[in-house]
């Protein structure tokens, strides 16, 4: 076996697909900055980010509660729960689609930017069901190859039909959305035939598995919701306390941050099952010790990034944002980000633990109880400096409140220490590196 095909495992197609999805969408982004007209690129960007919203309140509400019932489950019991899924899911969508239905009657007409939006989202929001039942359950299943191949094939196939309506001078907001509709149905259809979405599984559902579901996603869907503001809210108060070309200073430092995202993201994503797993089988201990190796692992990995990214920020921001930023705050507010980010992959993995323990109200009050304090912080920051920095300064607090709460609260049920976490991660370092070079070495011998 060649070193490649022993390199090759979960973790890194999960890495893959977590890095190569933010780049191809932003290649996406890219292409429609450059050929939309600016009217019609905001009309897109609205439509996008209500989709989105929509996408992470069922994406919230059963993600994370179908892996966690799925993974380590038995073939019925799997089945029972993907059905449930299929049919919470099934009215979710069509209850959005609905209320977007009715919004749309009233606002017939009226050649509003919320007329676009609302006259396409409830078709596309049910035609995206499959595809998005299929990516949880093959993460359950640690199909991450299937999970990757099917994420490029729905980023690659709207980036082809953009590619198209430019070379037919074809594009407008319009045909840009009948795209993402196309390809989110042909996505679908794909996810279908192979048999990855599982929709045959509905006719296993039961009433006790939905209630389960539904229990467990209510805290769930108030975490996303409350991690997608938490991330915003920053943006907001800026917005209502600085001129409007400030925003731009700081949402560079904000949007960098996605470096450090596509590790954490892979990382969750492939340790979620295991987790699940593990507390399947009533194993405390085995959980403990998942989440300290992968929480352990993460932070050797984004401290040594994060010493990459303090030195070279300067260089980074010059190339891609050009010499209008070189000179402003924004250079020094991501160092100071850096600050935080080092711990967010504990903190990460303390929300993701206390799910799995059957504990998401917790997690939930963890992420609103940072809400409030970013809010609060924002404001006493802004008071006393008049400047980004105290906006940037609050973040500090933000986090290192949500992990000192996680921390207390995991203790509870966990028998772990933060030394742990960091002894284990730097060990289970060495281990995958001297590992690495031993197979490359035995593979160049042979």
């Amino acid at each position: 076996m060649s070193f490649l095909n022993k390199i090759i495992n979960k973790h890194t197609i999960n890495l893959a697909s977590s890095a190569a999805m933010p780049v191809i969408g932003m290649l996406v982004l890219a292409l429609m900055g450059r050929y939309l007209n600016q009217a019609d690129f905001g009309r897109y960007v609205f439509f996008l980010q209500t989709f989105l919203m929509a996408d992470i309140f069922r994406t919230g509400f059963l993600q994370t509660s179908l892996v966690k019932y799925y993974s380590g489950a038995d073939a019925d019991r799997a089945l029972n729960i993907a059905g449930s899924a299929w049919y919470v899911g099934f009215m979710l969508s069509v209850g959005l689609a609905l209320i977007d239905l009715v919004i749309y009657l009233f606002v017939r007409g009226s050649g509003t930017e919320l007329e676009l939006t609302v006259k396409w989202f409830g078709i596309i929001y049910l035609c995206t069901l499959p595809s998005a039942v299929a990516i949880w359950i093959l993460q359950a299943q640690e199909r991450f190859d299937k999970m990757f191949l099917l994420q490029v094939v729905n980023q690659l196939g709207f980036f082809i039909l953009v590619l198209a309506l430019i070379a037919l001078h074809r594009v407008n907001y319009t045909s840009i959305v009948i795209s993402y509709l196309i390809n989110n149905i042909i996505t679908s259809i794909i996810c279908m035939a192979a048999g990855w979405s599982q929709v045959h599984s509905i006719k296993h559902k039961s009433v006790s598995a939905m209630k389960e579901l539904v229990h467990f996603g209510k805290f769930s869907v108030g975490t996303s919701i409350g991690a997608t503001l938490l991330r915003s809210s920053d943006v907001f108060i800026i917005g209502m306390l600085f001129p409007v070309k400030m925003l731009g200073v700081y949402f560079i430092p904000q949007r960098l941050l996605e470096i450090f995202e596509i590790p954490m993201r892979s990382f969750v994503s492939t340790a979620l099952p295991e987790l699940s797993a593990a507390k399947q089988r009533n194993d405390d201990k085995a959980v403990a010790e998942v989440m300290k190796r992968y929480a352990g692992l993460l932070t050797v990995l984004i401290l040594i990034l994060a010493v990459l990214a303090f030195l070279l920020v300067g260089v980074g921001i010059h190339i891609l944002f050009g010499d209008k930023y070189s000179g402003t705050d924004a250079n020094n507010i991501f160092r100071l980000f850096l600050c935080y980010v080092i711990i967010m992959p504990i903190d990460r993995f303390f929300g993701i633990t206390l799910d799995i323990m059957n504990k998401p109200k917790l997690n939930m009050a963890k992420v609103f109880i940072m809400l409030a304090v970013n809010i609060a912080a924002d404001f006493i920051g802004y008071y006393f400096t008049k400047s980004l920095w105290g906006i940037a300064i609050a973040s500090l607090f933000t986090y290192y409140t949500g992990l000192i709460f996680g921390y207390v609260q995991l203790k509870k049920y966990l028998n772990f220490s933060m030394s742990d976490i960091l002894t284990i991660g730097y060990a289970q370092l060495k281990s995958t590196v001297h590992n690495l070079l031993n197979k490359k070495v035995n593979t160049t011998e042979a």
